[in-house]
């Protein structure tokens, strides 16, 4: 047997094990989910189930609402941690060392304290309400709203995507910000010229995973939205759990998957 094919069965035995976990965990679930998205009411297979999702009126703002949240929390996330990353690229000084040291740490708060500590802090009778309120400023509605979600969605992704936003951006030789430099070339034009450029990739590898754990979540929107309109999530959850609607809230699922 020659060498190259030895080593393709060998790369294929060392990769089995995680491809069959990933099978079993993620593809018969979804494919088993599409099945049942499929049956009726009486007892075969059609398409009625995602016809619903687009007919019924609460169902579509469910969607409306979800897309809108998430498109928002993506856009704001990227901003605030590409403005971030860059700052701790380019800049020096005791405020870098600070923010170094402490940006990640919401990723080591488990999701409901922090969605709680949330509430505590922006609800209509919290201590920022109440700090606010001898010097005769009302806040917002944040709470059991839509603001809230985008907030707790800002908390729970910032951190992430400017670890990998830094890591791409620290991966530009500084070479190449000294000879734009020397030719003339601005901020802007560096940035959109060089820095970009260099680190787009790692750009949409952040746009995914904060796209996906968006418009995926279940704690913050259950916690911090309204009753009306639902994230998906919790519209799953009420469908299935609530309803006992089983092939409504696989057809649903599926939806979010594609």
């Amino acid at each position: 047997m020659r060498k190259e094919v030895k080593q393709a069965i060998a790369g294929l035995i060392m990769v089995s094990p995680s491809f069959l976990l990933l099978l079993i965990i993620v593809v018969i679930p979804i494919v088993q989910s599409l099945i049942s998205s499929l049956g009726n009411d009486s007892g075969g297979y059609d398409l009625s189930r995602y016809q619903f999702l687009f007919t019924d009126k609460g169902m579509r703002s469910n969607i409306i609402f979800t897309i809108k949240v998430t498109l928002l929390s993506c856009a704001l996330v990227l901003l605030v941690s590409y403005s971030m990353a860059l700052y701790i690229r380019f800049s020096s000084g005791k405020l870098v060392d600070w923010i170094r040291k402490t940006y990640m740490i919401p990723l080591f708060i488990p999701g409901v304290i922090a969605t709680y500590g949330l509430m505590n802090l922006l609800g209509n009778h919290g201590w920022l309400a109440r700090l606010l309120m001898p010097l005769g400023i009302v806040l917002p509605r944040i709470i059991f709203d839509e603001k809230g979600i985008i907030i707790a969605n800002l908390w729970f992704n910032i951190p992430f995507a400017t670890m990998l936003l830094s890591s791409a951006l620290a991966g530009i030789p500084a070479s190449i910000i000294e000879s734009a430099r020397d030719m003339g070339a601005g901020k802007l034009r560096i940035f959109l010229r060089f820095i970009f450029p260099l680190s787009y990739k790692t750009f949409l590898v952040a746009l995914t995973f904060v796209f996906m754990g968006v418009i995926g979540s279940f704690t913050a929107p259950f916690l911090l939205g309204a009753n009306s309109p639902q994230m998906l999530g919790v519209s799953k959850q009420q469908v299935f759990g609530v309803f006992q609607e089983r092939e409504q809230a696989a057809a649903m699922a599926f939806f979010t998957i594609l």
